[in-house]
């Protein structure tokens, strides 16, 4: 379904196509086979239990037409009442996770012969944990192991299917009315890239994304590349991000310096994670970050003093002299394995000027853009935390067909770079990150011009933190 981007608060708009009746007859199809598995699951026997009677097999038959035609009836009446730029309705979404879960809760039952309360605790910590908020994921096994407990000592016989996609619905609809503010919103589907101008649409082609990155989008796209380009910064100038709340001329010219000219300086860094938040980080990057090339932030100081590779790649696409792309890589010193990988960009809307980062992944690109903010002291903030409407971060699929963009607005994430200048004359950074409200990182730099050789040197840390 080509939709318009739903984004009056962000100040586009792009002209929808109508309805793609070729996709809709795909969802109606598979809500079907969906309900029809839950209906399945709902009625079908669990381990040990004879099969194959017919009054037995007639029943299930029944409940997996019903299933089918409750789930495809759903599906209908949400995509006829989707507007533009929204998701399904929320009802049909919960129906919907509920008949999926309810063929998993029946195989885990006829596998394992297990009660309800290990299925219920399980279906309700998937359910939590797709929410992503850390309430959710706190709440859904909770409530997943109050539901089974209650339903092992009330009817332990009741059918697998039935305890799953039952914790699942209940779950999320609990949940819908205890955190009524959405985390992820759909923001465009099949748009132009030219109506998403706090979007950067650079994707990666495979499924690694690494440090040869921008070399490799450089022979995609074509133009002049510089690797490790000297006397560049992440930024051409500030000038582009004047606006009635910035006024570049204010900013000390030491800070304008280190974005205008980043290469001349060297960044020591010493990653600063939240407690709560390491267990989850350390799975993530194991499981992502690690095989995808990319995010990989430093877990602690040790690590990070085994060295870190700064440079920035640059890509001259009309054969100006002035670099269009720009790639800041960030490498371990040691096995030159990718901490991240960004391509920075500014542009202007309404008067104002932002800077957007766009991180890459396989057919797809997570931007973070942040609106700047002067500080008293001659420094910059650039932060995602603001009233304006483009500020925040995307997820964005690309097609690689046509090159429209589908994007999903994260309102649950946050982040504050904070450049300036210490009492004593140094030039020091902070970089701090929230998530659903919480912060979870801060990332602290002291920044120091870069000596003739710091291209091939590790880069060590400040001391004093973990």
């Amino acid at each position: 379904m080509a939709v318009s981007v739903g984004a009056v608060a962000h100040g586009v708009g792009v002209e929808g196509s109508g309805r793609d009746p070729g996709a809709d007859r795909v969802g109606l199809i598979s809500a079907a086979v969906a309900g029809g598995l839950a209906g399945l699951a709902l009625t079908a026997p669990g381990r040990g239990v004879q099969a194959g009677r017919r009054r037995g097999l007639g029943r299930r038959l029944t409940s997996a037409t019903v299933g089918a035609a409750v789930v495809a009836a759903s599906e209908a009446v949400a995509r006829r009442r989707q507007q533009p730029g929204e998701l399904p309705a929320l009802e049909h979404r919960i129906l919907m996770s509920g008949a999926l879960a309810a063929p998993l809760g029946w195989a885990a039952g006829r596998l394992t012969d297990v009660g309800p309360l290990p299925v219920a605790t399980a279906a309700g910590a998937v359910a939590g944990a797709m929410g992503l908020r850390p309430q959710k994921v706190l709440g859904g096994p909770l409530f997943g192991a109050a539901a089974g407990a209650a339903l092992a000592r009330l009817r332990p016989g009741v059918p697998a299917g039935l305890v799953a996609g039952g914790t699942v619905i209940g779950w999320r609809a609990l949940s819908a009315a205890l955190f009524r503010d959405p985390q992820v919103r759909l923001l465009a589907e099949r748009a132009p890239a030219g109506d998403l101008p706090f979007v950067v649409p650079r994707v990666a082609a495979g499924r690694y994304v690494g440090v040869d990155y921008v070399e490799q989008l450089a022979e995609a796209i074509g133009g002049d590349y510089v690797r490790g380009a000297a006397d560049v910064g992440i930024v051409a100038s500030l000038d582009e991000l004047a606006g009635p709340d910035f006024d570049p001329a204010a900013v000390d010219p030491r800070v304008r310096e280190f974005y205008e000219h980043t290469t001349r300086f060297h960044l020591d860094i010493v990653p600063e994670w939240r407690t709560w938040v390491r267990p989850g980080y350390l799975l993530y990057r194991t499981v992502l970050a690690r095989p995808l090339g990319q995010a990989n932030v430093p877990m602690n100081q040790r690590e990070a003093q085994r060295g870190v590779r700064s440079r920035i790649d640059t890509i001259d696409t009309d054969g100006d002299g002035v670099a269009d792309v720009r790639g800041w890589i960030r490498s371990y010193a040691a096995t030159e394995a990718p901490i991240y990988v960004g391509i920075y960009t500014t542009y202007r809307h309404e008067g104002r000027g932002y800077v957007s980062v766009g991180f890459p992944l396989p057919q797809a690109s997570f931007t973070a853009t942040l609106a700047p903010r002067p500080r008293s002291d001659g420094g910059l903030t650039l932060t995602s935390r603001s009233d304006l409407g483009h500020p925040g971060h995307y997820l964005t699929y690309v097609d690689a067909d046509t090159d429209e963009l589908t994007a999903v607005t994260v309102a649950g994430f946050a982040e504050e770079l904070d450049v300036h200048v210490t009492g004593d004359g140094e030039l020091r950074a902070e970089h701090a990150f929230w998530v659903f409200g919480l912060p979870f990182l801060v990332l602290h730099y002291r920044i120091r011009p870069a000596a003739p050789d710091d291209a091939e040197q590790p880069a060590f840390p400040m001391t004093g933190r973990g």
